[in-house]
Order: C-alpha cells, then sequence, then structure tokens
C-alpha cells in the first residue's frame, strides 16, 4: 500500500507538471532549461515535466500605478508638489519579461522623471490651466521610453498640483487684490454709465425744452398774426362800411354826430378819472355848444321824419 501510494503521489505530481491551465486575463512565459521557449496564451497546455517551467506570469488587463508625490519647479521658478496616476497595459509578455527587471516600478520611476521635466517648461499659472496638453506630453514620453518594455501607457493623470504654503499665501494676496481691482472698475463703469445717463437726461430734458419753447413762439405769432389778420380785416370792413354809409344822403351829417357823441363821451371820462380838470377853451362857449348840438340833433331827425312819412 505504501509503495502504490508512493506511485500515485508521483504519477500525481508528473500530470500537475504536464499540465498547465492559463487564466483569461494572463499569460505565461514559458523557459526550457533556463532559456526562454514561448508565451502562453489563455487556456490549456502540456508542459515537458522537468524540463518547461512558468518563468513569469503577466496581467493582461489594465493597470493603475500611483505615482508619489514629488517636488518640482515651474519656469517661473515655484516649487510645486505634483501627483498623479498612469494607466499601463502589458502588450507583450516577453519584453515584460526579459526587457526589463520591474516593468511597474520603472514606469512609475519615469513618469515622475517626465512629469519634472514637462513642469520645468510651464509657469505656475499654465500648470492650473493647462493639465490636458500636460497629461499628454507625458503619456507621450513615457510611452515612448517603455516601447521596448513591452508596455503600453495609455494615459496619465495629474491627480494634485500643490504648491508651497508660501506660494499660497502669495496666490491669495493675489488673487484678493484682483477681485478688489474688479470690484473697483465695476464701480467705476457702473459710475460712468450713471453720468453718461444723467447728462443724456439732462440734454434730452433741455431739447425737449427748446423745443417747447420753439412752438410756443411759433404758436404765439401764428395767433398774434391771425389775431391782426382779423383786427385789419374788421377795421378794413369798417371802413367800407364808414364810406358806404359816407357816400349815401345824410352820411355825413351821421358822422359828425357820432363824432361829437365820442368827444362827450371822452371828456366826461377824463373829467371822472383825473383829479386835476382840464378843460378845452371852446367849452367856454357853452351856449354856441348846445346850439351846435341842436342843430345836430335837428338835422338828424329832419331825415328820420322824411323817411317816417316816406313809409
Amino acid at each position: 500500500m505504501f509503495e502504490l501510494t508512493i506511485a500515485l503521489l508521483f504519477v500525481g505530481f508528473i500530470l500537475y507538471k504536464l499540465m498547465l491551465i492559463v487564466p483569461m486575463r494572463e499569460v505565461n512565459v514559458i523557459e526550457r532549461l533556463g532559456k526562454f521557449r514561448i508565451v502562453l496564451k489563455p487556456g490549456f497546455h502540456f508542459l515537458v515535466p522537468f524540463v518547461d517551467r512558468v518563468a513569469y506570469r503577466h496581467d493582461t488587463r489594465e493597470e493603475v500605478l500611483d505615482v508619489p508625490p514629488q517636488s518640482c519647479i515651474s519656469k517661473d521658478n515655484t516649487q510645486l508638489e505634483v501627483d498623479g496616476l498612469v494607466y499601463l497595459k502589458v502588450m507583450d509578455g516577453k519584453l515584460a519579461s526579459y526587457g526589463i527587471e520591474n516593468y511597474r516600478r520603472a514606469a512609475v520611476n519615469l513618469a515622475q522623471t517626465t512629469m519634472r521635466s514637462e513642469i520645468g517648461k510651464l509657469t505656475l499659472s499654465q500648470t492650473f490651466s493647462e493639465r490636458d496638453s500636460l497629461n499628454e506630453s507625458i503619456v507621450r514620453e513615457i510611452d515612448k521610453a517603455s516601447d521596448p518594455w513591452g508596455i503600453k501607457v495609455l494615459r496619465y493623470e495629474i491627480k494634485n498640483i500643490t504648491p508651497s504654503i508660501h506660494v499660497i499665501h502669495t496666490l491669495e494676496k493675489q488673487m484678493e487684490a484682483e477681485r478688489r481691482k474688479r470690484a473697483e472698475i465695476t464701480l467705476a463703469n457702473a459710475e460712468k454709465d450713471a453720468m453718461i445717463n444723467i447728462s443724456q437726461g439732462e440734454r434730452q430734458e433741455a431739447i425737449n425744452l427748446s423745443e417747447g419753447q420753439k412752438q410756443k413762439r411759433i404758436n404765439e405769432a401764428v395767433g398774434s398774426g391771425q389775431q391782426i389778420t382779423i383786427i385789419a380785416k374788421a377795421k378794413s370792413e369798417g371802413m367800407d362800411m364808414i364810406c358806404t354809409a359816407l357816400a349815401n344822403e345824410g352820411g355825413n351829417d351821421a358822422m359828425n354826430m357820432m363824432l361829437k357823441e365820442q368827444f362827450i363821451s371822452q371828456v366826461g371820462n377824463i373829467l371822472s378819472e383825473s383829479q386835476v380838470s382840464i378843460v378845452p377853451a371852446e367849452m367856454a362857449k357853452l351856449e354856441g355848444f348846445f346850439e351846435g348840438m341842436e342843430q345836430v340833433t335837428h338835422a338828424v331827425a329832419k331825415p328820420s321824419s322824411a323817411t317816417k312819412g316816406a313809409r
């Protein structure tokens, strides 16, 4: 029984060394007597026991490696601390095994040195605003250098860019000054706009007032012209009527009587309103005055009686 057990264990060990199952996510590098033989892809494979052996196993999935923080100096001599992530994938198992001792550590170190070199080409403000171009530059440089290693660098992402404490305080003061500057510019622009609006309002008000005064004077002139025209027309019509009346029989007598009545009325008004009485010299001959008035009255009455008798 002991010999049988030993035999079974030996056969099992031989079978274990003879068969090889490679998982889906891996590739295995096989060496025969210490020399590279083949790279086995996922699946079932046979090996020569005690001759072939699995020298390296590589994960073919995309790997994420953390790049530790490191101190960098920007183009404007600003000290920064930068860290990131590098994404890579094994493309050739043979090169990944024999091209370099440890491709993961080499990729991380290369990412650090490349990142330090690329940041040295940029100013502080550019490192924040041009992260995408910075990532692309680092990926391009790492991928070019890692091609003999059998790996493919897919992308690189900067996680944090941390300036020194002194730089942070300087940036905070600069931002505060910039905010005050923008506030003062905004206030100045507001005051400027307000003054422009006020001046435009005053200008428009002056224009409106002048237009109103102009229209008022035009209206007054038009009204005065119309008034003068109406008065002149009335006087012209009155003169025409007077001339017509004078041309008729008894017109002169009526005119004389009307003038005398107006004369007496005006003299009465002057005597009633003035404190000093001024009497014309002709008024001293009252008898002649009243006689003349009586004659005028008789002269006016005769044509009127004649007119009634005719009727």
